[in-house]
């Protein structure tokens, strides 16, 4: 039986969609080499000629989530370098501060090996005081395995505006995910932020 939240961070469905039959980037590669449409598809997936990044063949991950980034027009950026032993830890125990009113949009900084990552979406679900105030969702998209010519996929999300006022003012709790097609969790994490009057 599933966990309130684990049901909190199901992705969405859509019905009647199923996911596609699996194929390794070679077979895409070969997949219909004249037919123009879907060149230019497996152009946006990322599907080249460049020689692949080498993998080790012990790291079974298909994603890997390098930074998470917070970015807010005129204020530098607040960067989690998540490569340094203990940074997932340190987002819920220290806490970043966004004024009321503010917008702001997240960027993540990944990369796919192995295989052809298909629909990567990320998951969000706020809480205050233990109240459930938002979800947010956001496909991603599709990628390929990062190559010499792409060694790093980057996305920016959607801007977001933080609340405003003296009720929407503390301290918020999150857990966030990184999800593909197939429900394959490629990282969970929690986090905490503040609504704060002005900037800290």
């Amino acid at each position: 039986m599933a966990s309130a939240a684990d049901e909190d961070l199901a992705a969405s469905k859509t019905d009647g969609f199923k996911v596609g039959e699996k194929k390794t980037v070679e077979e895409y590669a070969k997949l219909d080499q004249n037919d123009e449409s879907l060149n230019r598809w497996k152009a946006s997936l990322g599907i080249t000629n460049s020689p692949a990044l080498p993998v080790d063949p012990k790291d079974t991950r298909r994603c890997v989530i390098q930074s998470l980034a917070l970015e807010v027009a005129g204020r530098p950026d607040i960067t989690i370098d998540l490569s340094v032993p203990g940074a997932l830890q340190s987002l819920k125990s220290k806490p970043f501060s966004i004024k009321e009113g503010s917008k702001f949009r997240m960027k993540a900084t990944f990369k796919v090996q192995h295989d052809v990552l298909s629909g990567l979406k990320y998951i969000q679900v706020v809480k205050r005081k233990g109240i459930r105030v938002s979800k947010d969702e956001e496909m991603l998209g599709s990628y390929a395995p990062n190559t010499q010519e792409k060694p790093i996929h980057e996305k920016k999300f959607a801007e977001d505006e933080a609340p405003s006022g003296m009720i929407a003012r503390g301290h918020y709790e999150a857990v966030s995910r990184f999800a593909d097609d197939d429900d394959n969790d490629h990282l969970r994490f929690e986090w905490s932020f503040d609504i704060t009057k002005d900037w800290k």
